[in-house]
């Protein structure tokens, strides 16, 4: 039994990685098909749903994430992470807001909020500010992973700056529309965080 339940937790953080790497292959799909019809400067990820079979790649993007993300933070507190502290409401406000996201869809670009864009929103804000916040904390005060608080940071600062990209949009004829961009580099680096987390707890873990 012991060497059942030995098993089974060394084989959560590869599925993790794994599930990590598969959420990447319908995200840059959509990427390549939809050249010409949406731009990565202006349109947000979000947006892919308006392509042919978007929303449901973008689901499978999402929610792959959403579940390699739950198994981080379980391997993260089979590592030693407290069950209930600040780390893991946080990691599971990034895994709940990608889910949510997913289901209230965005709205079209210029059309005005529904409540299911509002919902969309708020919940993408909710997830940006957490994950970030989360590798920083576990690179305060449990891992300490210079990898993994150079991520943490950059994509705190991005986060930051692709809020305030939005005011372009609120209010047309404040500047250029660049939100798309400020979105793309700050999912590379929240990918890059997670990954580092992975990294790092493997090495934890080969050390206990």
């Amino acid at each position: 039994m012991v060497e059942i339940r030995g098993k089974r937790r060394a084989a959560v953080l590869p599925l993790a990685v794994v599930g990590l790497v598969l959420s990447l292959f319908p995200i840059v799909y959509l990427h390549v098909a939809s050249v010409g019809e949406l731009s990565p400067i202006t349109h947000t990820i979000s947006d892919y749903i308006f392509v042919d079979n978007g929303s449901g790649l973008l689901a499978v993007t999402s929610l792959t994430l959403a579940a390699a993300s739950v198994g981080l933070l379980v391997a993260l507190v089979r590592s030693g992470l407290p069950r209930r502290g600040p780390v893991a409401v946080l990691m599971g406000l990034w895994s709940a807001g990608l889910a949510v996201a997913t289901v209230f869809p965005t709205d079209p670009t210029g059309t005005p909020t529904s409540f299911a864009g509002a919902v969309h929103r708020y919940a993408g804000a909710v997830m940006f500010a957490s994950l970030p916040l989360a590798g920083w904390l576990i690179s305060r005060t449990f891992i300490s992973n210079t990898a993994l608080r150079r991520f943490s940071v950059a994509a705190g600062i991005t986060s930051v700056a692709f809020m305030v990209s939005h005011v372009s949009v609120v209010y047309p004829g404040s500047g250029a529309i660049v939100l798309g961009l400020f979105e793309r580099v700050l999912f590379a680096l929240l990918y890059g965080l997670l990954f580092a987390l992975a990294s790092a707890v493997l090495r934890r873990e080969e050390a206990s």
